[in-house]
């Protein structure tokens, strides 16, 4: 005969251990940030710190939200940047799992903004001799980016040569187009930052700083018409930012053209 009583509450039920909440936690982090909802990912991603303090994916996920409010937008940060926070939760990833390679990267990454050159190529050179790290276009492009900025010119062309084996690296062909103009090297400037929005996505399609650097090294070059397009592909990105002003400064001022009905 079947009893009419169920179990009692909670029978059965195994609690969830500390360990599995901060994975639970850190999954809904992780979506909230793949929709832009950075906050609310944020709030989520220190509970499952609180709970697992050697959780090392939500540590980097922790870094890579407060990077993220530090990535210009229209040519300004956001008020909540905090680039040593970002860098303070970078090396506690390491710190859980020293073979973390994704987050050394960031951490080179948050090193350069912070202008830390010198830290971020003693972080990132080893990455780029590591045969076992997946991205390592991500190490040579911050490696190169870091030595440029440190004023090492040829080394950070050969690093940016080797982050574009990646065809699709839009952003280190941009970089390496900025390095050969530093150098003075118009040509080559041109022809990598045409390459960099040659790639057909969208994100370099309307890497706006790099129509106007194009632009300014075609006006170098004495290309003034095809200059002139760029800065105007350059305004019409985002008329409002600062490149985009910037832009329509160059053609003088002018506004961009109304929008089509």
């Amino acid at each position: 005969m079947t009893s009419a009583c169920g179990p009692k509450q909670g029978e059965g039920l195994v609690a969830q251990s500390p360990e599995r909440q901060s994975d639970a936690e850190y999954n809904v982090a992780l979506d909230d940030f793949s929709r832009g909802n950075s906050r609310e990912a944020l709030d989520h991603i220190r509970k499952a710190i609180e709970l697992n303090d050697s959780n090392d994916r939500a540590l980097y996920l922790a870094a890579g939200i407060h990077l993220s409010f530090c990535a210009t937008v229209r040519g300004f940060a956001s008020p909540d940047c905090n680039l040593a926070e970002a860098e303070r939760y970078a090396r506690l990833a390491l710190k859980a799992n020293d073979s973390y390679r994704d987050a050394r990267n960031m951490l080179g990454q948050i090193l350069i903004n912070e202008k830390k050159y010198g830290e971020a190529i003693a972080v990132l050179t080893p990455l780029t001799q590591d045969p076992a790290y997946a991205n390592p276009h991500l190490a040579w492009g911050n490696l190169g980016w870091a030595q440029v900025e440190s004023g090492q010119l040829d080394a950070g062309i050969a690093s940016l040569k080797n982050a574009v084996t990646n065809p699709r690296f839009c952003v280190g062909e941009y970089h390496l187009g900025m390095a050969y103009e530093k150098k003075g090297d118009l040509p080559s400037a041109e022809a990598s930052l045409t390459i960099a929005l040659s790639v057909e996505d969208p994100a370099c399609k309307g890497l706006q700083e790099a129509w106007e650097e194009r632009a300014r090294v075609r006006m170098r070059l004495g290309k003034t018409t095809d200059a002139e397009s760029d800065f105007e592909k350059c305004r019409d990105i985002a008329a409002e930012s600062v490149a985009g002003k910037e832009c329509a400064s160059a053609l003088g001022g002018a506004k961009p053209p109304a929008p089509t009905p």
